[in-house]
């Protein structure tokens, strides 16, 4: 399909790049697609960054039917612009589609028009050590219609957001909160998609956790409350006599990018990992007997996150006396190194833009 392209006639002054944050600054222009059952997906373009107008009875503002996607954007040492493993986001972005009864889109298509919109943004792409340009696509339910089913029309849309890091502490450990209180989803539903309803789900936890001092919640398993899941925005890893070990994908748990790239780094490495049902008391457990050597969580956001303490009922534990550990340490730096185009990229990850 053609993508047309409108640009801006007046251009946003760009941000301190040592002061971007997180989500609160965007380029200048978006991507958008329609869908609608006669044209299917159709009518490529971009656009000058503006409101969208909408009924107020558009389903998605009343039965939360949408998918979206968070990626990254790097500018090497040469200038150049490069995307970490997009194939994959679009993938799960596809699978998301069919859990939500959206129509799916053609990959390739979503990739061609992601590459011309940072074509024209490239100069959004910031260049202090640590920053990158963050991409998210998202598909909205559009029918203006107030009743239960699926939608008819969509809108896939791409913004993009120059960011520092995630969390203001940087690369340091943060300290989690285990709750048997609260569920955020479980085998059946909706929780393995990237849909707007499980981060609504988690935001109740997540503010009691906030309050008490700790950076995100520890979810446990909807049914028995006994086994590890994830974290609100991430993935988790627990290193243990060596051993790393990640709780398997089960339908309630997000099939995390970052997730998966450990993994098949620490396969090309030779290191021990294993992906299988862990609970919660074999961790606590491992803690009191010594073997407890890191904690760490995966995603887009933040690459990689020690943690140096959990908060699990009554007890509070400590972890790798608060530092942060060396196998963390390993995986972050040698997945900035190929995203940022510092060391030969072993996995085939890099899908260069311009």
């Amino acid at each position: 399909m053609q993508i047309t392209i409108t640009k801006a006639k007046d251009l946003k002054p760009k941000p301190d790049e040592s002061n971007l944050g997180f989500g609160t600054i965007f380029t200048d222009h978006m991507l958008l697609i329609d869908y609608n059952p006669d044209k299917g997906w159709h009518l490529p373009r971009i656009e000058p960054f503006s409101p969208f107008e909408m009924s107020p009875a558009t389903m998605v503002l009343h039965y939360g039917q949408a998918v979206f996607e968070g990626l990254k954007a790097y500018r090497t040492a040469a200038g150049k612009i490069q995307l970490f493993r997009p194939k994959a986001n679009f993938a799960r972005m596809n699978r998301s589609c069919e859990l939500l009864c959206i129509p799916g889109i053609d990959e390739s298509l979503l990739m061609a028009s992601l590459k011309d919109l940072l074509k024209l943004e490239k100069d959004w792409v910031p260049k202090a050590p640590g920053t990158s340009l963050y991409v998210r696509p998202t598909i909205i339910s559009t029918d203006p219609y107030l009743g239960v089913r699926a939608s008819k029309t969509y809108r896939y849309f791409v913004i993009l957001c120059p960011v520092g890091a995630y969390y203001a502490a940087g690369f340091n450990p943060v300290k989690i909160w285990v709750t048997k209180n609260h569920v955020r989803a479980i085998r059946g539903g909706i929780g393995e998609a990237k849909t707007p309803a499980n981060y609504a789900a988690s935001l109740y936890a997540g503010d009691k956790a906030t309050k008490n001092g700790y950076a995100q919640v520890l979810w446990l398993d909807g049914v028995e409350q006994k086994y590890v899941e994830e974290v609100g925005s991430m993935n988790i890893f627990f290193v243990i006599d060596n051993e790393i070990v990640t709780p398997m994908l089960n339908g309630s748990i997000l099939p995390g990018i970052t997730r998966d790239s450990v993994i098949a780094l620490a396969k090309h490495w030779n290191m021990k990992i294993s992906e299988r049902r862990i609970s919660i008391d074999e961790v606590m457990n491992a803690h009191d007997a010594g073997r407890l050597q890191e904690i760490f969580g995966s995603g887009t956001a933040a690459v990689i996150s020690p943690v140096g303490e959990m908060k699990y009922g009554d007890r509070i534990i400590k972890i790798g006396g608060g530092k942060v550990g060396p196998i963390a340490n390993k995986f972050f730096n040698s997945i900035q190194e190929i995203q940022y185009g510092r060391t030969e990229d072993p996995m085939g990850w890099i899908e260069q833009v311009c």
